[in-house]
């Protein structure tokens, strides 16, 4: 059996080999992904990474922390990657992006069975152009800074 933080490292691994297959290494067959644009199981895994590996050409993932405890692994991520495909409905750019994403995951044995995920999702779709400068929706940052830090109080 494997370390269970070795397998949020495993999940890079898999990202950095741009081989959607590979996903049979670490996902059980019935899944269950909280993220809505994922359909479930792990053929809905090996088909969303086999359109990102399309679209999201040189994808490199970097673990910027990876920790577990009980049945949950937790990796915080950054990715970089070309828009060169349609992406989720956004026509390719040509545009690099950087993306950061908190995974966790639930873990039975060595297997990733159930998953959610925090993007920074709005903040790449501007990267690619799918917002042009100053048409964010209300309220947004797409910097993700925020705008009262160090203000006086």
């Amino acid at each position: 059996m494997r370390n269970p933080a070795d397998l949020a490292h495993l999940f890079a691994d898999i990202m950095n080999s741009h081989n959607a297959e590979r996903f049979a290494e670490l996902v059980s067959e019935d899944y269950v992904n909280h993220n809505p644009g994922v359909r479930p199981g792990l053929a809905g895994v090996v088909e969303f990474m086999g359109h990102w590996f399309e679209t999201l050409s040189d994808t490199h993932v970097v673990v910027e922390d990876a920790f577990a405890v009980g049945d949950r692994v937790v990796g915080r991520y950054t990715y970089t990657a070309r828009h060169t495909g349609p992406f989720i409905g956004v026509p390719a750019s040509g545009a690099e992006i950087t993306m950061r994403s908190i995974d966790i995951w639930r873990i039975e044995g060595d297997r990733f069975v159930e998953h959610w995920d925090e993007l920074n999702l709005q903040e790449v779709l501007h990267q690619m152009g799918a917002y042009p400068t100053g048409a964010y929706p209300t309220g947004a940052n797409p910097t993700g800074a925020n705008p009262t830090q160090g203000a006086p109080r």
